[in-house]
């Protein structure tokens, strides 16, 4: 690991925990030859090392990207539109990655050499915490103005967080809430704070003046460098929050503005003539616009871009991934492979949920594991292409990652193992039900290789196919009838402290721990872990603990995530975020222009 050099007096517990932050990125085909921004990310599967900025580092104006240049449009094509725009309730990798073409928040992820760094956005660096990590401090830059040009101020970064608290905010993180009034959930936290329009002011966040936020927790926070950086600790001006119509055609303080917003048909962004970027470590504003599309499936999308038809030269997407359909013919013609933009999405994993509360016994858990067939579901989603096979429950993305495997079994499965798990079960198992989104044909081909599975250990699984919304209201739902179901989850930052604590603790609801896990000795020591004020401590403690939680066999982990999506033969500086795991926005350009 390379060695860094960091503001230990600034964010004395977040600079050792920075320091083994490994994040597994590449960019893939997809990057060009001699774009040397991005050159050092293109061997698949390369970790790389993330770092805590300086304030050095986080003056303007980005690194540049070597060959880039100015003018013309993009075209970005995705099959769905994006379920919210208002910061506050963002809360998916994309969409931060996306929205980072007109927002802004108070740090960021800068990329430089392919290598992510947190560096301060709004602010003039990751800020400077006193107290035991009970206070933080941030200063805004000189400079950062709205789309009317009108001055960003520490208030409406006060404003924007406060926001998290009022009704209709519940989708978006519970961080801001539950730090700053020190609840155990967001439902006990806004019982003591319901949000600017309700109870006014929040005490626990002051502005001394229009450049400063000061930010006081009833206890240590060593995280909230990485919390600054969410959408939610966006600015927002309240005269220009309309409610709904905010989650529609927010504010711009980013490069780009939004012109023209038609839900579930199109998105335009221009360029924000009051944006500087000399205010700004993150982000470029190489293309004119930006013209988002929206209802296309992506395998017509793929075939034009991969043929050059109508706009598919300056075409790519954030969303959509290279459809299975074409692996074949894009495997068998390099031309095509130059277009893909591939490498590991972030820190998500991909893992089989077991209700444990339906599931009681972990002899059948056990058996579930040693059912599972991860080989054949890989490649029915895509092969190598899909990810790597995981045996833990957090992402080597994360801070202080330990590879571990407690029941070794091969990847296509073993029969025998389990049936000798199913014989030591308290009470005989003869039907199981899985319950899976029908969002592509690879969902239904999934849960096949499911059921052929279980039945040759004498299991009949019952299968359901739901539309997207309707599965996923169910089964992070409390009266989820189903019994096992895929999913892919991510820390929200790279740290394990929004893991165990955020989905494994017992008194979490079915939003949060879906499979309703419950064990005191992981309660207690969550809770004892949670008092830990120095963050390299706290990240092992946790990552230790993830091997208790395991031996219980809540989940069967299944892949690291990895992504391979495309784009255009004319657009440039495509590469995956190392963080967000898309093609960043905020760095390609459109080489003909």
């Amino acid at each position: 690991m390379p060695a860094i050099t960091l503001r230990t007096a600034a964010v004395p517990a977040l600079a050792t925990a920075a320091a083994l932050l490994l994040c597994s990125c590449s960019a893939g085909a997809g990057t060009d030859a001699g774009q040397g921004r991005n050159s050092t990310a293109a061997k698949s599967g390369r970790r790389l090392t993330t770092t805590l900025g300086t304030a050095k580092d986080s003056q303007g104006p980005a690194p540049e990207v070597p060959g880039a240049r100015r003018g013309g449009t993009v075209t970005v094509a995705n099959q769905a539109d994006f379920p919210h725009l208002d910061p506050q309730k963002i809360y998916a990798g994309e969409r931060y990655s996306t929205s980072l073409l007109w927002g802004r928040q108070l740090t960021q992820y800068q990329i430089a050499d392919g290598r992510p760094r947190l560096v301060g956005d709004l602010a003039t660096d990751t800020g400077t915490s006193s107290d035991g990590g009970r206070t933080w401090t941030y200063h805004l830059k000189d400079g950062i103005a709205w789309e009317d040009g009108k001055p960003v101020t520490a208030q409406q970064v006060k404003y924007g967080i406060e926001r998290t608290f009022a009704p209709g905010f519940e989708i978006g993180p519970v961080y801001w809430p539950q730090w700053l009034t020190g609840s155990e959930d967001r439902t006990e936290a806004v019982k003591k704070y319901g949000g600017p329009k309700k109870d006014g002011d929040l005490k626990a966040i002051e502005t001394p003046d229009d450049k400063t936020v000061v930010f006081h927790f009833p206890q240590p926070q060593s995280d909230v460098p990485y919390m600054a950086a969410q959408s939610s600790s966006s600015p927002v001006r309240e005269d220009k929050d309309t409610g709904t119509g905010y989650d529609v055609k927010p504010f711009a303080t980013g490069p780009y503005r939004i012109v023209e917003h038609k839900q579930n048909q199109s998105l335009s962004l221009e360029r924000n003539p009051h944006w500087k970027p000399e205010t700004d470590s993150i982000r470029h504003a190489y293309p004119d616009r930006f013209e988002f599309t929206f209802g296309k499936p992506a395998l017509n999308t793929a075939q034009e871009v991969f043929n050059g038809q109508g706009t598919g030269a300056t075409t790519l997407t954030t969303k959509d991934e290279l459809p299975p359909e074409l692996i074949s013919t894009f495997e068998r013609d390099p031309a095509k492979r130059q277009l893909a933009v591939s490498g590991s999405r972030g820190a998500y994993t991909s893992d089989l949920y077991i209700r444990n509360d339906r599931v009681t016994d972990p002899e059948v858990r056990k058996a579930i594991h040693y059912l599972f067939p991860r080989e054949q579901a890989r490649q029915v989603l895509g092969g190598r292409y899909a990810g790597d096979l995981a045996t833990t429950l957090s992402s080597p993305a994360v801070v202080g990652w330990k590879k571990y495997d407690l029941y070794p079994v091969a990847p296509t499965g073993d029969i025998a193992k389990a049936k000798e798990h199913l014989a030591r079960a308290k009470s005989k198992v003869t039907k199981l039900t899985y319950a899976y989104p029908t969002e592509s044909p690879q969902d239904d081909q999934v849960a096949q290789v499911l059921v052929d599975a279980f039945g040759k250990a004498g299991i009949e699984l019952v299968v359901k196919g739901l539309q997207p919304a309707a599965f996923y209201d169910m089964v992070f739902g409390a009266d989820n009838p189903y019994d096992l179901f895929l999913s892919t989850n991510s820390v929200d930052w790279p740290t394990p402290s929004t893991l165990l604590p955020l989905s494994y603790e017992s008194h979490l609801d079915a939003v949060s721990n879906p499979i309703h896990y419950g064990n005191p000795r992981v309660d207690r020591e969550l809770a004892r872990i949670a008092k830990i004020g120095d963050a390299q401590q706290k990240a092992e403690e946790l990552i230790s603990l993830e091997e208790t939680v395991m031996k219980d066999v809540p989940v069967v982990p299944f892949l690291y995530k990895s992504v391979t999506q495309f784009r255009g033969k004319d657009i440039g500086g495509a590469a995956i975020h190392p963080i967000y795991g898309v093609p960043a926005l905020a760095d390609v350009y459109v080489k003909n222009s």
